[in-house]
């Protein structure tokens, strides 16, 4: 059995019943967040995320499949949302890094990728002292429940999420841009690899597709997605803060 991790987690097993998890603290910031400059969000947080954060669509394979995350960044390596290995009070968490140190893993068997995914846990937080998810007879209590919850709701968000992304490519809706910004110190930046959704196009098209937007409930989300874009302004307002 192979699995494959998802991004920014090192090594994943299977969780057992028998076994204890650390758990991190409260507003603790997963490793691999504390220097990523975006993290991805699902198709139900976007009314939450674009309060704080810019909602970009991003590919990893030349256009062949998209995705959505909120930038965290200005520059590779930055997490402007991180104070004392916490985030930022106030701000909303996605559910990204809420749910870890668990996911639901991709498993092949015999190099066949199984069409369930797999509840797993990291592996590094496996602990005998750490706390109990399940009772001797096997149930799950009341702190697994939760966890089990958001993984599960977590899961189908991503499959909408992944719906909304493939339709938005069919439209022809996603262009490339870049965030270009000065710097009161002098210098300059220069964010690259994101897509946004062009409104121009939107305005062309027919009624069927306009039609299926809303009845997806998508809309809703391009104009989220168009409206948290401001927030490169707020971005580099706490930037500039942090710096100070």
């Amino acid at each position: 059995m192979q699995i494959s991790p998802p991004f920014g987690y090192d090594e994943v097993v299977p969780l057992y019943r028998n076994q204890r998890v650390r758990l991190p603290a409260p507003g603790e910031v997963p490793k691999f967040a504390l220097n990523a400059n975006a993290i991805p969000i699902s198709y139900t947080e976007f009314s939450l995320a674009l309060r704080e954060y810019p909602l970009v669509f991003i590919t990893t394979d030349e256009g062949q499949n998209f995705s959505v995350v909120a930038v965290l960044g200005m520059t590779t390596g930055e997490n402007l949302f991180v104070k004392n290995g916490k985030w930022a009070e106030g701000v909303y968490v996605p559910a990204y890094a809420r749910r870890y140190p668990f996911c639901m893993a991709k498993v092949k068997l015999d190099a066949v990728e199984q069409q369930d995914r797999l509840i797993c846990v990291e592996k590094t937080h496996l602990d005998e002292n750490g706390v109990e998810m399940f009772d001797q007879q096997g149930q799950g209590n009341e702190k697994w429940r939760d966890i089990e919850r958001l993984l599960g709701e977590y899961e189908a968000d991503l499959e909408r999420s992944r719906e909304m992304c493939a339709i938005l490519m069919d439209y022809s809706l996603l262009e490339p841009f870049t965030m270009q910004a000065s710097l009161n110190s002098g210098g300059a930046m220069q964010l690259t690899g994101m897509h946004r959704v062009d409104e121009k196009r939107l305005v062309h098209l027919n009624s069927s597709q306009i039609k299926n937007l809303i009845n997806k409930g998508l809309m809703g989300r391009i104009y989220a997605h168009l409206l948290s874009l401001d927030s490169f302004a707020r971005l580099l307002e706490r930037k500039a803060a942090l710096n100070a």
